[in-house]
């Protein structure tokens, strides 16, 4: 298997399955964690989290992939973060991730990030990454900063809850470091 667990010094990035339905449902139907994540609707029912599952563990070679992110002190699960949209012949990826509000602000998404941009660099041998950010998500926007991730212009998307919505294309240029 090529997507392997990750770890940092305070979480475990454990590949999703089937045993992460009900934290998958449950950060999915949570409205903060939903409040900026306009590519989907809001999930309704356990057969909504089995359908992302189902998604993210297709066999390989496959253009996605999700990891659950996992506190080493007491194997609380807290977020999410993976790739979609890879394109392994030009080496470009989508990224996304989510964390539940509890954990906010504590380092431990730019600590996930970390472990997750090495892997892409070093193993997928990503050259370009993509992250499509709403402005008003500014924790958002400054994580991907940090990260490395510059501005790269704002996109109109799909209409969302019968509005359109908007876009930052925040972008991490691995040639260019």
């Amino acid at each position: 298997m090529f997507f392997r667990d990750l770890e940092t010094d305070r979480l475990f990035l454990k590949n999703i399955s089937s045993d992460d339905r009900e934290f998958v449902f449950a950060q999915f139907t949570n409205g903060r964690v939903n409040q900026y994540l306009f590519d989907a609707e809001p999930l309704t029912d356990m057969q909504d989290a089995d359908e992302i599952i189902d998604f993210y563990v297709q066999p390989e070679p496959r253009a996605q992939h999700r990891w659950i992110i996992v506190r080493k002190e007491n194997g609380s699960k807290i977020g999410t973060c993976g790739f979609h949209c890879w394109n392994n012949s030009i080496g470009y990826s989508d990224v996304g991730y989510d964390l539940y509000p509890d954990f906010w602000g504590k380092g431990y998404m730019y600590e996930a990030m970390q472990s997750v941009l090495t892997f892409a660099r070093n193993d997928m041998k990503i050259k370009q990454i993509n992250a499509c950010i709403y402005p008003e998500n500014i924790k958002s926007v400054k994580l991907a900063k940090k990260c490395g991730f510059t501005f790269n212009g704002q996109m109109k998307d799909e209409f969302f809850n019968g509005e359109k919505y908007s876009h930052n294309i925040m972008v991490l240029d691995f040639t260019a470091v």
